[in-house]
This record gives structure tokens, sequence and C-alpha cells, in this order.
């Protein structure tokens, strides 16, 4: 049953809310309560890595760590020093649960299944004395003459639908991307960044490589050019390497979210337009690769030019292409290739350019750019600096990773260090 009273109302059942309450419980809080709006908490944890879960990177140096965050950067270097990834992995096997790293560095639990973090994160809250309630969402909050809270809330099933009031003396925000949490945050008098996409697709304008649909690249380097902001700026431009996808719409991969996500400010304001260059030569230079045809010519003479390509893992769709583009026979000898159709080949491997029309149709929307200020916020203990005995932690602040783990790290982090607050002045 719900309380009149609260000594600490967590709002948001998603990871960094569990995390805080957590946390506070087990260092001796009394009296946690935590509201989740719908009948299943932990759903992002649930659904996320296709149903494996990807808790955290193996990223150990925060100074590091922080490269892996558009919003957040230098600011979040003294939260991971005192809550890294290391400390992550050692929390979870303190609480039952193993995690192993990938090849590429992320960490998902030994059973491979997302709903061992969820149910160590229910357990664990259960063991430490949290009161979890479902169909409970904070709807209004204010504080009373004597200091406390005052939460409105607004009951669902599986609760009785109703609304109820109940008063605590410190409240966590955790309620995550939802437009819900940005609006309580700004009534208690918090700078709200204004939302916009991250982690997304890139759509190619009259697409001209449907055919290449399901080729992988790596690594690829990326260009994106961005023209006419609104602030006046001429051109900026955003740089990232690694993993491309090519697909029906245009272009996916890490290589392309990682560059969405440093680029979603500019991209929205640009109504998702640019001009995207791309090197598909593996880093190599225009002159090395000019230097690789060269030998080509000389070396396999007579081969065709569409049978040998000019390194092993370029695709070998993607040379066709390249060949149809420049008009070039891939039937024909190598000893044939003019100097100018060379030319035109090393401008193609390594500065082809697209025009970008819009953001893919799958990008991973449940992560947004945007939130309550970090000015607002004293990182240390996650407590507000407008609104004494408010803290606000995870996907609420203008905070957001690249994929690979880093949003749930946040998340544990930030969590973290505001059930430690609680334990400190409760």
């Amino acid at each position: 049953m719900l309380p009149n009273q609260a000594s600490v109302l967590v709002a948001g059942g998603g990871a960094a809310g569990f995390m805080a309450a957590i946390v506070a419980a087990e260092a001796g809080v009394a009296n946690v309560h935590l509201l989740e709006a719908t009948p299943e908490p932990l759903n992002k944890v649930l659904i996320s890595g296709g149903g494996r879960c990807n808790v955290t990177h193996a990223c150990w140096d925060p100074r590091e760590l922080v490269g892996h965050y558009p919003r957040g950067l230098k600011a979040l270097r003294g939260p991971f020093s005192r809550f890294a990834p290391g400390d992550a992995v050692a929390w979870f096997e303190a609480h039952g649960l193993e995690l192993v790293a990938e090849a590429d560095g992320r960490l998902f639990p030994r059973t491979n299944r997302s709903e061992s973090v969820a149910a160590l994160l229910r357990n664990a809250a259960q063991a430490a004395g949290v009161t979890l309630h479902t169909g409970v969402a904070l709807q209004q909050v204010s504080r009373g003459s004597d200091g406390q809270f005052v939460c409105g809330l607004r009951l669902s099933a599986p609760q009785p639908p109703g609304r109820r009031q109940l008063r605590c003396r410190r409240l966590v925000l955790a309620t995550g991307g939802h437009p819900s949490g940005r609006q309580l945050a700004a009534s208690l008098g918090h700078v709200v960044v204004p939302p916009v996409p991250s982690l997304f697709t890139l759509a190619l304008a009259a697409n001209p490589l449907p055919e290449l649909a399901g080729v992988v690249m790596d690594p690829v380097d990326l260009e994106l050019q961005i023209d006419g902001l609104p602030t006046g700026v001429d051109s900026v431009r955003h740089r990232q390497s690694g993993t491309v996808l090519i697909t029906h719409w245009g272009l996916s991969g890490p290589a392309v979210l990682r560059l969405s996500a440093f680029a979603a400010r500019d991209l929205k304001a640009a109504g998702y337009r640019g001009l995207l260059r791309v090197n598909w030569a593996a880093g190599r230079r225009p002159a090395e690769v000019e230097d690789l045809l060269g030998s080509m010519r000389l070396e396999q003479a007579r081969r065709q030019r569409g049978t040998w390509r000019p390194w092993p893992e370029l695709s070998r769709r993607l040379w066709l292409h390249l060949l149809a583009v420049q008009g070039i026979d891939p039937q024909g000898r190598w000893a044939d290739l003019s100097r100018t159709q060379l030319r035109g080949l090393v401008q193609a491997l390594t500065n082809s350019t697209y025009s970008v029309g819009g953001r893919g149709p799958f990008g991973e929307e449940f992560v947004t750019a945007g939130g309550v200020d970090l000015g607002d916020i004293n990182l240390a203990s996650m407590e507000s600096r407008i609104c004494p005995g408010l803290q606000v932690v995870g996907e609420l602040l203008d905070v957001d990773g690249v994929t690979g783990g880093f949003n749930f790290q946040h998340c544990w982090t930030s969590g973290w260090l505001a059930g430690q607050a609680l334990a400190r002045i409760t």
C-alpha cells in the first residue's frame, strides 16, 4: 500500500531509479519507496541489446570514458572517477551476476539474458527493503511549508485507479526520457534543454546504394558537413570512423550511430540535411590508394578489374558499384585502366559524397539528447542546486552516450552517487 509519508521517494523504475533506491537502502536509509508508472519496471533493461542487455563497456579510464558522451564529456569525469565501469562490474558481481566482455568491449551478463539483470535489480531492491509500487506515476510536485515535497500521484493498473498525495523529505527524479519528468523538473525551477533524437541511422537522398544493402565495411572514415545553421555558422563538420552497414535507405552501423549522436543538435537544426563524405579505403589516404591502383595496373595487368580488387577486404559488391559509378568496364583489363579512370577511382574510394536526406527509419529512438542542464546539478551527489532535497539521475539529465553500454553506465553511476548521498544526509 502507498504510504502518506516517505523518507525517500524515487520516481522512475528504470536502471537509474533502481540503483539509487537500492544503494540508499543498503546503506541504511529506511522508508524508501520506488514508483513506476507502468505495470512492468525496468522495461528498457529488458529490451536492450536485443534482449541481452549491454550492461556497460570495458572502458576503464574515466578520461577515455567521457569521450563516448556527446553531452556530458568533461563534466562526467568526476562522477566516473567515483563509479566507473569497473565499479559497475564489481557491484553486479557482488550481487550475484557475472558480466562477460565481448571482443568489441561490450559487457553482457554471462546468462546472455536481460531478464537476469532485471531480476537482480528487483531482488536487490526487495532484499534492501525498498518498496516498489507499479502503476503509480508522479504527476505533480511542490514544496510544502515544512520544506517537504508534496507529490500528486496518478494510480492505474495494477493499482486501483485514482489519485493520491504523498509527502517526502527527499525526492529522486529518475523518469528517463519521458516528457513528464522534464515537466516536473521545470516546475521545480530547472532549466531543461529541449530534447532531440540521438543515435539514429542516416537516410541518403535519392539513395544511390540500395543494391548494396547488407554490405558491411570496417573501418570507414566519415565526415558530415552541415551548412546554413540558424546560429549563423557557415558550416560545421563532424567526423567518425568505424564499422558502416549499407541499408536499403542509406547508412547504419556503429560509426554512423556515433556520428549522429555527436551531430544530433546540428542535424536537428538543419532539418537532417547535410553532405556526407565517405572514405571506403579502410583509412588509406588518396596517395596510398593511387599507389595501390598503379600497382594493380602493373602486377595484375591481364586480370579483369571486377575480379581483382585493390585489397581483399574491399567488398566485391561495393567495388563493382564504384566501377560502375566511374563508368569503368569491370571486364576490362587492369593494364587498360587510363590515368583519368585511375584518378576517378581514387576519388570514389577515398572521398565519395552523398546527400543526407533525413533520419533512417530504425534508429534507437529511446535515446535522446537533452534534459536537465548539468549546470543545475551538483554531480558529486546528483542534488539540485536549484531545489535542495531533489536529486536528478539517469536519462533525465542532459547526458547521452553512444551505443555500447555507455547510456546504462551513466544510469548506474548517477544512481549510485545519488544513493550514496542519500545515505549521508537522510
